[in-house]
């Protein structure tokens, strides 16, 4: 569901992808390489795409360019199959978020970050304050936040391990349907292909 074409355009045309620009031409050996030479590489190179889907993924932007299908127009067992692709294209769209890896999400950013405030606030509370005296309280707290962070950690990982795998299985079962709609001549997908996005400044 992912152009490789709108890909290859947006790497070589929008700023933002520049990173990865430079990634193909080191690979390329080569600067300003042609739409077609950065689409091959990315049709070759995994890590390179990776790259480029963890990127959009990062800031919102979706790996899955492909629109709704318009079922008003469309007989009764396309229509059903229609709303089956709609349904699922939704749902890969809300849990695409989980496809970024765990250790570079922005859930461990927050979990740190709190910890670091919790830590300036111990220092805070027994040096800038005088409380030596409730020292071993304020590091239980400390510790006890250390938990309770490890654990929310813990889960979220979880939660990520879990809806990368329904995104992987519905991604699957949903090109599965796109062909077959395309088959019965209900959709034609290359009309379904969002060109360009509009997020990009």
């Amino acid at each position: 569901m992912l152009s490789i074409q709108r890909a290859a355009k947006e790497i070589k045309d929008v700023g933002f992808y520049n990173n990865i620009l430079d990634d193909i031409e080191r690979f390329l050996g080569k600067k300003k390489p042609t739409l077609e030479e950065i689409e091959e590489v990315l049709k070759s190179n995994k890590e390179i795409l990776n790259s480029y889907k963890q990127l959009n993924v990062e800031y919102n932007l979706s790996n899955i360019h492909l629109r709704n299908i318009d079922i008003k127009d469309l007989n009764s067992e396309c229509k059903e199959l229609a709303i089956k692709i709609n349904k699922n294209l939704d749902r890969l769209r809300e849990i695409e978020k989980y496809t970024l890896d765990f250790e570079q999400s922005s859930t461990l950013v927050i979990i740190f970050s709190v910890e670091f405030f919790v830590l300036f606030s111990v220092q805070y509370f027994i040096v800038l304050l005088n409380l030596k005296e409730w020292q071993w309280w304020i590091y239980s707290f400390f510790a006890l936040s250390i938990i309770i962070a490890w654990l929310y950690a813990k889960r979220e990982k979880a939660k990520f391990e879990k809806y990368n795998s329904e995104f992987e299985v519905l991604y699957d079962k949903t090109l599965d349907l796109i062909e077959s709609a395309e088959a019965k001549g209900c959709i034609k997908k290359d009309d379904l292909i969002i060109e360009s996005s509009d997020e990009h400044v």
